[in-house]
Parts: structure tokens; C-alpha cells; sequence
């Protein structure tokens, strides 16, 4: 099957597609298309325009401005793979980004996309979702910005209006004495993954979490942070018994059970890989275990 008759737009400046999208009715963007293309073929998908926004050069770029790293939405995932100043800003980026497709898709695929695909078991979209990112969103004669919370309203779909374009992400790294963990399960190397944990940690002075962040990804319609869990650990030192105890902490999430896993072995592997990247964090933060 090939996608359904469509008008092709190529929008050659960020105000041009923004004016297309406002004055064009049913219609979708194209960055990457390493998501959209599959789908337009399946006719998942069937608008009637398609904006082509692959030449929007100041849409393509990673720097940091002020206290965060901005990453424009037509960044190449490869792009972010080899940059210097996402592996010394923010490392569980670098490491979670080797997960995601493989390095065709990489090549083609941008954070934007994936982010406005938002797949519940997208890593970029689970990443931002632990950084607190947020998303610079676009329109005709105005921008606002949106937290990962807000933008994340519910399976593959975003808090984006009509006539809107993400134009940027903003995460803000963290201390450099920070931990971090990142793993996940896919049935086969590049697949979507079935569940994925991130974790971020620093430890005071005297070896105590002061801060933590949780997110899974792939077990609910949306990534999740884990405030209950995160809550288990502040204030205490990261002992193995204490991890155990903050990764058994899923029973109060609505799990996905689909033709892909069941829900009982979705909770399973969030406990299994959640301890994982606990531990991770905690070692590379400084502490004992």
C-alpha cells in the first residue's frame, strides 16, 4: 500500500512553514519521516498537505544558551549521538540515543519528530521527560513554551495546536558530579522498546540522595516520572535495600497490555530495570555500593 494523494509543500524558512501550516487546513509536517513515511503508507495517516520542513537550517542546531542545552527540532538523532557537548552536558542523552532505531533511521530521524510522534516507548521522548524539557513551540506571530509534562497529553498526541511547530527543545543538565542510568528491553536490537528507565542522582556531602528523577517509558500511554519512588530515596543514602524498595514502586500505574507484552510482564521488567539504572546512577554519583 502507498500513501493517499497528497499536496506536497517544501517550506525553505522557519516563517514560511509557519505560515503554510497556519493557512493550510489538514495538514502535517515532514522532518525526518523516519515515523511519519510508514504510516502515510499504511495510510495510517492521510492528510491532505504535506510541509516538508527538512530545509529549515535554524531549525538543525545544539548550543547551549544560558543554564540549559536547546536543540533545535530538526537536529539529526546522529547528530546528537556524536556531539561533545551533549556527552559532557548530558550523558544519559548520549547513552540512551545509541538505543534509538538504528543508524540508518538515525540518520535521518530528528529529535523533533520523535518528539511530536510521541511514541510512549520513543527514547527521546522518555529522556525529556526526565530532563523536565521544555518544548519552544511556534505559530505565526507568537511562541510559548510548554513543559514535557503539559506536551505529552496522551498516546501520540501532543498539547500542539493548529498552525503550531516545535521548533526547539530545552534540558537543563545537570551538576556534573550527577549519576545516571539508563536501560531497556526491545525484543530485538533497534526495536521499540517494550520498557525503558532512565534515572538521574546527586548525593550531598555526607552521601545522601538530594536529588532524583525517575522516568519509564513504554509501560503507560505516555513516559512517566516516578515521584513516589523518587520520594523513597531523598534524604537517605543509597542503599541497595532502598533502591530494591523505590524500584518496586509500579503497582499505581495503569500498564499497557497489548499484543506486545502483557501488563504483568511490563511491571516486572520496570522493576528489573528500574534497580538497574539505580544502581548505575548511584555508582557513578559516589556511592559505596
Amino acid at each position: 500500500m502507498k500513501l493517499a494523494p497528497v499536496t506536497y509543500h517544501r517550506a525553505n524558512a522557519l516563517d514560511e512553514a509557519l505560515h503554510l501550516l497556519s493557512d493550510t487546513p489538514d495538514a502535517m509536517v515532514l522532518a525526518g519521516g523516519q515515523s511519519l513515511m510508514p504510516m502515510l503508507n499504511l495510510r495510517l495517516a492521510a492528510p491532505a498537505h504535506l510541509i516538508d520542513i527538512n530545509r529549515l537550517v535554524e531549525l538543525d542546531h545544539i548550543r547551549e544558551e544560558g543554564d540549559f542545552i536547546s536543540m533545535g527540532a530538526m537536529t539529526r538523532q546522529r547528530t546528537i549521538e556524536f556531539s561533545d557537548l551533549v556527552a559532557a552536558k548530558l550523558p544519559l542523552l548520549a547513552l540512551a540515543i545509541r538505543h534509538v532505531g538504528h543508524r540508518q533511521t538515525r540518520n535521518r530521524g530528528t529529535i523533533g519528530g520523535s518528539l511530536c510522534n510521541l511514541d510512549p516507548a520513543a527514547e527521546l521522548a522518555l529522556v525529556t521527560c526526565l530532563y523536565d524539557g521544555v518544548m519552544v513551540v511556534d505559530r505565526v506571530g507568537r511562541s510559548r513554551c510548554v513543559t514535557m509534562s503539559e506536551f505529552a497529553v496522551g498516546f501520540m498526541s501532543t498539547a500542539l495546536a493548529a498552525g503550531e511547530l516545535l521548533s526547539a527543545v530545552r534540558l537543563t543538565p545537570w551538576p556534573k558530579s550527577h549519576g545516571y542510568g539508563f536501560h531497556e528491553f526491545a525484543r530485538r536490537k533497534g526495536d521499540w522498546a517494550v520498557v525503558s528507565v532512565g534515572v538521574l542522582m546527586t548525593l550531598d556531602a555526607a552521601g545522601k540522595v538530594d536529588r532524583v528523577a525517575i522516568a519509564l517509558g513504554g509501560i503507560a500511554s505516555t513516559p512517566l516520572r516516578r515521584p513516589l519512588a523518587e520520594a523513597q530515596l531523598l534524604g537517605a543514602a543509597p542503599q541497595l535495600d532502598r533502591l530494591d524498595a523505590a524500584a518496586a514502586m509500579v503497582d499505581d500505574i495503569e500498564v499497557l497490555d497489548d499484543a506486545n507484552a502483557p501488563a504483568w510482564y511490563r511491571r516486572q521488567l520496570a522493576r528489573v530495570l528500574t534497580r538497574r539504572a539505580l544502581v548505575d546512577a548511584a555508582r557513578l554519583a559516589g556511592a559505596p555500593l
